[in-house]
């Protein structure tokens, strides 16, 4: 049985709709920009006809303003995808590494939570299976805001940590690795027709890493596409209804994608295969030991800054994958 055979036709007129509004967006916002400009421009004309240069630090402090959102703009305007707009949910899952490799998938937990926070984005925690001896196995958050996917989307794939391990008491460096993956979260009015018979749906006690991570309720919800192989579990929502509606959420947009990636020749590249979070897999590389840097091994950026990524600066990763993305699509076309 094909994937495609899962969902119905996309709605053309609803498709357009949601290209017209985000187009709509971007046009206010240069409009916004334009308008700043102006007032750069008339406020430093001014002050250079009544010779008053007390307005120079103002006048660079609104150019730079507007130079910032030109950046951004400019940015948003590779966000051609049709769920790049929509709302993101980014799961993280521990790779080989032990204890070592849920420290690592702890300290890519706390990453993209500062990264959200600080653009602005709602960061909620849908489902965590922390470890009592150290860091989580496994976490799925949402990332609530207008182009969350469109940026997050680079970020999936195997991240490796090289550092001295905490965890070893010969001091030791040790290599750890984990796994990032990320989905649209659909709006309502994508419609996919999934065959009921083709779930295994089960419910479980939920069980947190306590303190922030305390869960809501004790019904959580882990669905199985058996077609597919797809899993996907949901544990902090306020009851099970709320758990299954979020897990189903999930459960769409992971076959929305393997709907649009079909001519890829394994399932499992797009279905979450985590047996390979290995050697040799990673599209980036955080060396704490004997260096500090880190690298995208698909872009070739790097910093060596490597406190402020793991503070959630990496707009570096995420602008230099987007324009490599942008430049691919036109070669493409050539």
């Amino acid at each position: 049985m094909g994937h495609a055979e899962f969902w119905n036709d996309n709605d053309a007129a609803q498709v357009k709709m949601k290209y017209q509004k985000a187009l709509k967006t971007k046009v206010e916002k240069y409009e916004s920009l334009m308008e700043q400009a102006n007032e750069a421009e008339t406020l430093c004309a001014l002050g250079m006809e009544e010779g008053d240069d007390s307005v120079e630090p103002e006048v660079g402090a609104m150019l730079e303003d507007v130079q910032k959102g030109y950046e951004k703009l400019m940015l948003e305007t590779l966000l051609k995808g049709e769920f790049d707009a929509n709302n993101a949910i980014l799961s993280i899952h521990a790779g080989s590494g032990g204890l070592d490799a849920q420290d690592w998938a702890e300290m890519l937990f706390r990453m993209y939570k500062r990264w959200g926070d600080s653009k602005g984005y709602t960061v909620r925690v849908l489902d965590y299976l922390g470890d009592n001896e150290a860091g989580l196995k496994s976490v799925s958050m949402m990332f609530e805001g207008l182009n969350a996917y469109g940026f997050l989307k680079s970020e999936k794939g195997v991240h490796r940590i090289v550092r001295i391990s905490p965890f070893d008491a010969s001091g030791k460096r040790h290599t750890s690795f984990a796994s990032v993956d990320v989905m649209p979260e659909l709006d309502d009015d994508d419609e996919i027709d999934i065959n009921p018979v083709d779930l295994k749906i089960d419910t479980y006690r939920s069980s947190g890493a306590g303190g922030q991570h305390v869960n809501t309720t004790d019904s959580a919800v882990r669905i199985t596409h058996l077609p597919t192989g797809v899993v996907v579990q949901c544990q902090n929502e306020r009851s099970q209804i709320s758990n299954r509606a979020t897990a189903m959420k999930m459960l769409m947009a992971k076959l929305i994608e393997l709907k649009e990636r079909e001519h890829k020749d394994k399932v499992e590249d797009l279905a979450g295969d985590y047996s390979q979070i290995t050697w040799g897999s990673q599209i980036r590389s955080y060396v704490f030991h004997p260096y500090n840097m880190v690298k995208d091994h698909r872009t070739g950026a790097e910093t060596g800054n490597i406190q402020a990524v793991m503070d959630g600066d990496i707009d570096l990763f995420i602008d230099s994958y987007l324009k490599g993305e942008h430049l691919n699509d036109a070669d493409s076309t050539v």
